[in-house]
């Protein structure tokens, strides 16, 4: 069996694309949005908000892993020191700090701040950041880091937001700043977020800006897997067949494929089991999948496989059998032709 690269994979058609983007040769991308590495800087001040920082550094990270090259780089930076003690109490190594910071290829710069981080900058600190700001770096900030944006006067003229307990003590110390309440704010070359959830969103936002939206989708459904419709503790994860805003029969449909993947089911089968014609199947899947009712179904089948692929040691011919494929030569030929190589270079890929 040849084992090279496919050069021209075929392309997902259907919102599949997202759950399987990581793992495709070639971004699937229309070029609008050129891939450039971005360099991304942190600043951990101290007691900083663990939860803000992780959940802005997934998003980038995960970027990265859906990406074929890394679209960000990042580092953690201190105001002094080599460590820093964040709200949890776990020291954190950091990879520098601010002081020496060489600002010219920066891109983002992020003060993270806290429930209980010191919101007063030294004279140095605010040195570096307004030298940033010069060099047309852009300045967010986590939680209450605006505090120090704002000390510094880069926040004069922008709107911002920050976390509530330090939104009074903002607007006295610096009432040119416009606060909004919001979860999180983009003014230009401004970006702010006031909590521990909204940093994920920000970083998103960000990230949408840089490159669209196919790879802010795929990060979402990479980090929203837990996420339920209404998050209620207890529910079961969402998969596309509970979306709600598709219409009911489709919802049965997809979720009836999901269900007969072994054995899968001839559209006309599908059709019977929600009381519409063919027709009327096709134009759903045409209107609200953007692919056929038969693609869709292969594509659901190749999503399954890749995942065992990954994830067990049973053989090719085996996970064929149990994703519907005739056989193993039909198997590694579509599995090929959709993610440019072969399965047996996905075991072995993951062996090594």
């Amino acid at each position: 069996m040849d084992e090279r690269s496919y050069p021209n994979p075929r392309r997902f058609d259907s919102r599949l694309r997202h759950s399987n983007q990581a793992y495709l040769q070639a971004r699937q991308s229309d070029g609008a949005h050129p891939l450039i590495l971005r360099r991304i800087g942190f600043v951990l001040l101290e007691r900083f908000s663990m939860i803000a920082f992780t959940g802005a550094v997934d998003a980038i990270v995960t970027a990265n892993l859906i990406s074929s090259t890394n679209l960000y780089r990042f580092e953690t930076l201190s105001l002094e020191g080599t460590t820093v003690r964040s709200d949890l109490g776990i020291n954190i190594s950091v990879d520098g700090e601010l002081g020496k910071l060489d600002v010219k290829d920066l891109d983002l710069l992020i003060i993270c701040g806290g429930y209980r981080a010191a919101l007063v900058p030294g004279r140095a600190v605010v040195g570096k950041l307004r030298e940033a700001a010069r060099q047309h770096v852009t300045l967010g900030s986590l939680w209450n880091g605006s505090y120090l944006l704002a000390h510094a006067g880069l926040m004069d003229g922008y709107t911002c937001t920050v976390h509530p307990d330090s939104r009074a003590g903002l607007e006295e110390v610096r009432p040119q700043v416009r606060l909004l309440p919001h979860p999180f704010v983009i003014d230009r070359d401004r970006i702010s977020s006031a909590g521990a959830n909204s940093a994920l969103g920000m970083m998103l936002a960000v990230i949408r800006h840089h490159h669209g939206d196919e790879v802010v989708r795929g990060i979402e459904e990479i980090l929203a897997c837990d996420r339920t419709l209404d998050d209620l503790p207890g529910s079961p994860m969402p998969t596309l067949a509970d979306d709600p805003t598709l219409p009911q029969a489709l919802q049965t449909i997809l979720q009836l494929m999901r269900n007969n993947i072994e054995e899968p089911l001839g559209i006309d089968d599908l059709a019977s089991h929600v009381q519409i014609s063919r027709r009327q199947i096709d134009r759903l899947f045409q209107r609200h999948m953007n692919t056929t009712p038969s693609r869709y179904y292969l594509e659901t089948r190749l999503t399954r496989a890749r995942r065992l692929l990954q994830q067990t040691n049973e053989p090719i011919t085996s996970i064929a059998v149990a994703c519907g494929f005739s056989g193993a030569p039909h198997f590694s030929r579509c599995y090929r032709e959709f993610f440019g190589v072969s399965p047996s270079q996905v075991g072995t890929r993951r062996r090594r």
